[in-house]
């Protein structure tokens, strides 16, 4: 009961922010689309990189001590992919549609407030490095996958690594390595910027929310379940195979339970790549998490 208490805890305040921007978008319609619009680019290209950057470049964050994390994040969204393929061709699915969802779950908008109420702050830079490691399959195979058998418009492979996000990542980790400081008023700043993204990226999801439909209910309730079970499922093989701490088994744990990234959606969008059926896995996906975070936390939590 009291892990019951606590995964409760954990997880009311995450779904109570994503419930309040859905409501103000019910409330507001097209105008809260609009009003978003701004802070969403400031999210994107601003807020969220500076949580990024202050995380990885902060005192409490190690590389070392997170590289078997990092490789776990990274073996969940390849292994996830991987298992998806033969599903999608099973189901008569475009891989295109179906297999990058799976890859790149919401660690960003759901994962990060998540590990920080489970975990403490130690959870948040933690988390961050799963981060890293979903963004580099994903900005990878995940983007080369979208763009298999199309012709033309195809971007240098390193296009990826100019986006605020990743270069963040790359200073925070160069930062990181370097053991290098930055002024601690410049830093706190920088933090405070950065600490607005967690409650903004979940507010922003909940309107997101808003402009999907459940047309293409049948693949969006395939991939609701796939990707956490497919996550849980290669997070359960790790845990016999790599060195992980009691906290690092958790977070692991949680980050295989999260649902798919509304960015797939934005991606499917951008690509052409039939955006009504990945809108419907990210909504599915994402109200199917009230099922399986807890499962995902359970799972992190319990005794061995």
């Amino acid at each position: 009961m009291a892990l019951l208490e606590r995964i409760i805890a954990i997880i009311l305040p995450v779904f109570i922010i994503v419930a309040a921007g859905y409501a103000y978008a019910r409330l507001r319609g097209e105008t809260a689309r609009a009003d978003m619009g701004v802070l969403n680019r400031l999210s994107s290209d601003l807020f969220c990189p500076l949580l990024v950057f202050t995380a990885l470049s902060g005192r409490d964050f190690s590389l070392a001590d997170n590289g078997t994390l990092i490789l776990a994040g990274f073996l969940i969204s390849l292994g996830s992919g991987l298992l998806a393929w033969p599903v999608a061709r099973m189901l008569g699915y475009d891989a295109r549609s179906f297999v990058p969802p799976m890859m790149y779950n919401n660690c960003g908008n759901m994962g990060l407030p998540l590990a920080l109420l489970a975990f403490g702050p130690t959870g948040l830079p933690a988390m961050i490095a799963l981060f890293m490691a979903c963004n580099l399959v994903f900005f990878s195979v995940g983007i080369k996958i979208l763009e298999s058998g199309r012709h033309g418009g195809k971007g240098s492979p390193l296009s990826f690594l100019a986006s605020p996000m990743m270069i963040s990542i790359i200073a925070g980790i160069a930062f990181s390595l370097a053991r290098l400081s930055v002024a601690a008023p410049l830093f706190n700043a920088m933090k405070m910027i950065g600490d607005a993204s967690i409650p903004m990226m979940l507010f922003a999801l909940g309107i997101r929310m808003l402009d999907v439909n459940l047309a293409s209910w049948k693949i969006g309730l395939t991939g609701a379940a796939f990707c956490p079970l497919a996550g849980l499922a290669v997070a359960f093989l790790l845990e016999f195979v790599l060195p992980l701490t009691e906290r690092q088994r958790g977070l692991m744990y949680l980050f295989a339970a999260l649902p798919p990234a509304v960015f797939c959606f934005m991606m499917a969008e951008q690509y052409r790549q039939e955006p009504d059926r990945v809108a419907a896995i990210v909504l599915l996906g994402n109200l199917a998490s009230l099922l399986f975070v807890p499962l995902g936390l359970w799972m992190g939590m319990r005794v061995g």
